[in-house]
């Protein structure tokens, strides 16, 4: 048998998207009585290094997080400019956007997701750019998008 390309040791996260992240993130954290996170804004292309389709975009999005044991929830109210969330939402309304996966190696796992023909759709850096994170379009094979989740070794 030979080793996934996502561990399911390594599912992390659920993200939703949400069109106003403050009541949503008041309604999470009064539904399971957890304290309403900070609300982060994420950096524009200059910091996050944003590209949609290989395209620089200054796309950005509000994101908010609940640490639910092995999981977390993301919360995220995208901008206007074109981008993935935004296109969710266009479509599809608030709803389940991913599910996320820490991986160690961003490019083997994208080339290898392609072979199934599950490409790159959105990648970025982490708002402390302490990693980055990468949209892959698996809705046609897997029923929702899959986000890649790799940290960087600290120096």
């Amino acid at each position: 048998m030979t080793a996934p390309i996502l561990r399911p040791d390594g599912l992390c996260q659920v993200g939703f998207i949400v069109k106003d992240i403050e009541a949503s993130a008041r309604k999470y954290a009064e539904t399971f009585g957890l304290p309403k996170p900070p609300i982060i804004q994420t950096p524009g292309f200059e910091k996050a290094k944003t590209t949609v389709a290989g395209t620089p975009s200054e796309a950005t999005a509000k994101l908010a997080f609940f640490r639910m044991g092995q999981l977390t929830i993301e919360l995220i109210e995208p901008d206007e400019k074109p981008s993935v969330w935004r296109d969710f939402l266009d479509k599809n309304g608030e709803g389940v956007h991913h599910i996320a996966f820490h991986v160690d190696d961003t490019n083997a796992t994208e080339n290898a997701l392609a072979k199934y023909g599950i490409k790159t759709e959105q990648q970025g850096l982490y708002t402390d750019a302490s990693g980055m994170y990468t949209y892959v379009d698996s809705t046609a094979q897997l029923g929702v998008m899959v986000e890649l989740l790799e940290s960087f070794p600290k120096a």
